[in-house]
């Protein structure tokens, strides 16, 4: 394409010999620089670290497993010249397990309802991003990182191009069930206050019920309807409220947890080394 260009590869610690064939890359091509950080922070931070280091005039974002085609590059770049900032990747068909695909689309789904903004689970980090979003993205330093939602959360003007989706070229995602929920868990109470909210109308809606229960509970003692009080009913009502109590409680307790790690204020990452270091 007869561009200046650099390729800046964040080894999030990873535990093959991702670093040893960076170094060596990186000696042959000078375009090529590496950053390892000291542990494994997760692929949001390692993208923030990168993107913290990106200096081009166009920034594309990808990962390295090969799903997203380095070939489709020029077709984002070439929409992202029409006057878009955010020119994003839109897998045709996803490349995936059966069961992640289902995962994806269905917290994407829920994700949307909670925040109020449109999803799509068929975009993920892959795209052309300017300077200038890049530049106002390094400015939000937020604890818990989304890329995707962080960059759909700015405005810029954005536009998608289709395209293929590869199988991954070997190995397997490191992104386990387990993995997948706490990153939905973290980024639902990051990016939306409506969990709260819903606890509220829900115990709105427990409280008229428990009115209308008690008046028609009373009505029919005052007409001699009930002899002996009911110990099944008492104990019935008296685990279901304990339970959507305890609910309650652990959903505000989850928020209080997440501005407990907020106000440390340590930072996203720590490079170990990079590959400047040598020079």
């Amino acid at each position: 394409m007869n561009l200046d260009f650099e390729i800046i590869l964040v080894d999030d610690y990873s535990p093959d010999r991702s670093w040893e064939k960076i170094e060596e890359l990186s000696l042959i091509h000078p375009e090529i620089k590496g950053i390892k950080l000291s542990r494994n922070f997760g692929q949001h931070y390692a993208i923030t670290a990168g993107l913290d280091q990106a200096s081009g005039e166009w920034v594309v974002v990808m990962d390295c497993d090969l799903q997203d085609r380095p070939e489709e590059i020029p077709n984002l770049l070439q929409k992202a010249k029409e006057g878009f900032d955010v020119v994003l990747a839109r897998r045709v068909n996803r490349n995936d397990a059966f069961l992640k695909r289902l995962f994806s689309k269905t917290f994407y789904l829920i994700l949307s309802y909670l925040t109020g903004s449109k999803f799509d689970f068929s975009v993920a980090n892959f795209g052309v991003y300017s300077q200038k979003t890049i530049r106002e993205f390094s400015k939000m330093r937020e604890n818990i990182r989304v890329f995707p939602i962080m960059i759909n959360w700015m405005g810029f003007k954005t536009a998608n191009v289709d395209v293929q989706h590869d199988a991954r070229a070997e190995g397997k995602s490191s992104y386990t069930l387990r993995k997948l929920m706490n990153l939905a868990l973290d980024i639902i109470l990051a990016y939306s206050d409506k969990p709260i909210r819903i606890t509220i109308k829900l115990g709105f809606f427990l409280s008229l019920f428990s009115f209308g229960f008690a008046v028609f509970t009373l009505t029919r003692y005052l007409s001699g309807s009930i002899l002996v009080s009911g110990y099944t009913s008492i104990i019935i009502f008296i685990s279901f409220f304990s339970g959507i109590i305890i609910m309650i409680l652990g959903i505000i307790g989850l928020y209080v947890g997440k501005i407990f790690e907020g106000v440390k204020n340590r930072p996203l990452y720590i490079i170990d080394k990079t590959t400047d270091d040598r020079n």
